[in-house]
C-alpha cells in the first residue's frame, strides 16, 4: 500500500497481471535445451504461452525436446509452440501485449530490435547478445598461491566447456604484468592436457563446435585477432582428436593469444572469435585492469580472483556498471563456486552495452517481464475487496466467531477481531527484561534518558508485540495448525507505563496450497494484518503475522 492523502481515504497499490499476448524466444544455436528451458519457465510461471524459434542448426534438439513435453501434457495445450527454420513474418505480427526476447549476437539483435513492427507497438524486446566477457587476475593472487591455481583452473575451464561456444566464455585474461611468464607456461601445461574428440569417450575434455560454418567463422575471427596478437598455442593443422573423424567433424584446437600493447589495439575488445579462443592481456594497476574491462563496452559477466577485499572492492565498484554479473572468486568459495561461465537462475543474467542491455531469470524478477505492473487507486475498503488484500485503513468486518475458530475457506478479507484492552505497567517493563535478558537503558535507567525521544522508561518493542498476541490469541485447539512469521514488523509510538494497548487483528490476505502427495492435512496460508494501539486510537506497533490454517474438507 502507498499513502497518497493527509487523512487516509486515498491510497494506491501495485499490482501484475499477465499480458494477453505471448512470449516469442529467439534462441541461439548453443543453447538448444537449456535456452529454452530457462525462458519459457518464467513466462509459463506468469500465465503467457510461448512461441519459440531456435537455430536451424541445432533445432533438431529443441524439436524432439518440444515433442516430448508436448506428449507429457504437463503443459495446457498450446502454451508452448514450436517454430524451426527462417523466423519468416512471425514479427510482423507481435503487438503490445507480446514480448520478444532474443539471444544471439548483436548484429541480428540489433536487425530484429529495429523491426518496425517492434517499434510501432514498443514491444518489450530483451536481448542477450554475445560479449568479450573478462577475467581479472589479482595482484595478491601471485604464482605459488592456491588463488593462481583457482585462476589457472577457471581459465582452462571456460576456454574449453562447450569449445568456448557460450555466451558466457572468457574472452579477455588481464593478467598483473609480472605474472604473465607464469601463468602463460601454466596455462600452456594445462591445454596441452586436453584431449580433443567424442565426448563419449572416456578422457576426452573438449568437443567439437556446433558446425563447420561456425569452424570457419570462428577459424576467420581468429585471423583477424592475429593481426594484432601473438598466438601463444594452438595449432589447427596439428590437431589430432580421440573418438572420431576429424575431417568430418568440427573439431578445432584451443588457442591462446598474447596482445603486448591492449591499450592500443581495438581489436582484442572488439572482435569475438566464438569458440575456445582467448586472449592475454597485461596490466599494471587495478585501475588499469578496471579500464581494460571497460574497453568490452559491456559485457554479461567478470571475474577477478582475489582474497584482496580491496582490490575486490574497487574492481567490482568500478566495473559493475560494464557487466551484468561479477564473480569475486578465491580459494574460499572455489570448490562450491558454479564458475564464472555459470548463470544461476536465482541471479539476473545479461548486461549493459554489447552484452544486449537485456535481463533474464533472477527468480521473480524475471516473471515480472511478462506482467504488466499497473498502479491501482481508490479508498482503502474498496482496494481492499477489489484486490483481496486488506489494506490499512479499509473497513472491518464483524467475524460471527473469533478468526482463530474458523477454517481457511471461511476467513473473510477485511475480519477484524478488535480485543479487549490491558494497561502496561512498571513491573511488566522490568520483568520482560529478566525474562529476555534485554537490559538496554532505554529500557530499565530513567537517569540515561536525557537527549533521547523517550520521556521515561519504555516498554520493549517486542513485550508490546508479545503482549498483543496475548490479546489477539483464541487459546483453545482450532483450524490454526501454527504461527511461522512476521513481516513488515514496525514500532510506530513509544508505551510507558500507564498506557493501555488494544489490538485490531485483521485478515489480510490468504494464499491457498496444493495438497502435496506426503500431506495429510489440506491447509492454506492465512496473513492477520496486527495493528496495536493506544489509549488515544494511535498505532504504536504494526505487523503481519503468517498462521497455516487447516481448510474445512
Amino acid at each position: 500500500m502507498v499513502a497518497l492523502s493527509k487523512g487516509g481515504t486515498f491510497i494506491g497499490h501495485h499490482i501484475l497481471v499477465p499480458k494477453h499476448g505471448v512470449a516469442v524466444h529467439i534462441n541461439a544455436f548453443n543453447f538448444p535445451i537449456w535456452g529454452m528451458l530457462e525462458k519459457i519457465a518464467v513466462n509459463l510461471l506468469a500465465g503467457v504461452p510461448a512461441v519459440v524459434k531456435p537455430a536451424s542448426i541445432t533445432c533438431y534438439l529443441t524439436e524432439v525436446m518440444v515433442r516430448d513435453i508436448v506428449s507429457s501434457k504437463i503443459l495446457p495445450e498450446g502454451s508452448l509452440q514450436l517454430i524451426s527454420g527462417s523466423v519468416g513474418d512471425l514479427l510482423d505480427h507481435v503487438t503490445l501485449q507480446d514480448v520478444v526476447t532474443f539471444t544471439g549476437s548483436a548484429q541480428t539483435g540489433l536487425k530484429l530490435k529495429s523491426h518496425p513492427r517492434i517499434l510501432a507497438e514498443s514491444v518489450p524486446f530483451n536481448m542477450e547478445a554475445d560479449s568479450l566477457n573478462c577475467m581479472v587476475l589479482g595482484a595478491d593472487a601471485m604464482p605459488g598461491t592456491p588463488d593462481f591455481d583457482v585462476f589457472l583452473k577457471e581459465v582452462r575451464k571456460e576456454i574449453t566447456v562447450k569449445a568456448g561456444q557460450k555466451c558466457t566464455a572468457v574472452r579477455r585474461i588481464f593478467v598483473p604484468e609480472n605474472y604473465i611468464e607464469d601463468f602463460v607456461a601454466g596455462i600452456k601445461k594445462m591445454l596441452s592436457q586436453t584431449t580433443i574428440g567424442n565426448p563419449q569417450v572416456e578422457g576426452v575434455k573438449m568437443g567439437s563446435l556446433a558446425g563447420k560454418v561456425q569452424r570457419e567463422e570462428v577459424l576467420e575471427k581468429l585471423r583477424i585477432l592475429q593481426a594484432d596478437s601473438e598466438i601463444l598455442y594452438g595449432d589447427q593443422d596439428a590437431l589430432t582428436v580421440v573418438g572420431a573423424d576429424k575431417d568430418k567433424g568440427a573439431f578445432i584446437s584451443p588457442f591462446l593469444l598474447f596482445n603486448n600493447k591492449p591499450f592500443d589495439t581495438k581489436s582484442v575488445h572488439e572482435v569475438e572469435a566464438f569458440g575456445p579462443i582467448a586472449t592475454v592481456m597485461p596490466y599494471k594497476t587495478i585501475q588499469e585492469a578496471v579500464a581494460l574491462s571497460q574497453l568490452g563496452k559491456g559485457s554479461l559477466c567478470s571475474s577477478i580472483i582475489t582474497s584482496d577485499v580491496n582490490l575486490a572492492r574497487e574492481y567490482t565498484l568500478e566495473a559493475a556498471p560494464y557487466h551484468g554479473r561479477i564473480l569475486v572468486l578465491n580459494n574460499q568459495c572455489a570448490k562450491e563456486s558454479t564458475g564464472h561461465g555459470s548463470p544461476m537462475p536465482l541471479l539476473v543474467h545479461g548486461g549493459p552495452g554489447r552484452a544486449g542491455g537485456g535481463e533474464e531469470m533472477g527468480g521473480s524478477r524475471g516473471v515480472k517481464h511478462y506482467m504488466q505492473r499497473t498502479a491501482v487507486q481508490g479508498s482503502p475498503s474498496m482496494l481492499s475487496d477489489l484486490l483481496g488484500q486488506y489494506q490499512q485503513g479499509g473497513e472491518y468486518k464483524e467475524p460471527n466467531v473469533h478468526v482463530f475458530r474458523k477454517h481457511f475457506e471461511e476467513l473473510e478479507i477485511g475480519e477484524t477481531v478488535i480485543t479487549h484492552k490491558r494497561t502496561i505497567t512498571d513491573t511488566d517493563i522490568v520483568n520482560f527484561g529478566n525474562v529476555s535478558w534485554d537490559h538496554f537503558y532505554a529500557h530499565t535507567d530513567v537517569t540515561s534518558l536525557d537527549g533521547t525521544i523517550f520521556e521515561q522508561k519504555v516498554a520493549h518493542g517486542y513485550f508490546i508485540l508479545s503482549a498483543a498476541a496475548g490479546l489477539f490469541v483464541d487459546p483453545a485447539k482450532g483450524p490454526v495448525l501454527l504461527n511461522y512469521g512476521l513481516e513488515d514488523c514496525r514500532f510506530i509510538k513509544p508505551v510507558y507505563a500507564g498506557m493501555t494497548i488494544g489490538v485490531r487483528l485483521t485478515v489480510k490476505e490468504k494464499i491457498s496450497q496444493e495438497l502435496k502427495p506426503d500431506d495429510t492435512i489440506k491447509k492454506g496460508i492465512v496473513k492477520y494484518f496486527v495493528d496495536v494501539y493506544d489509549e488515544t486510537g494511535e498505532s504504536v506497533a504494526i505487523a503481519t503475522i503468517l498462521t497455516m490454517v487447516k481448510c474445512k474438507d
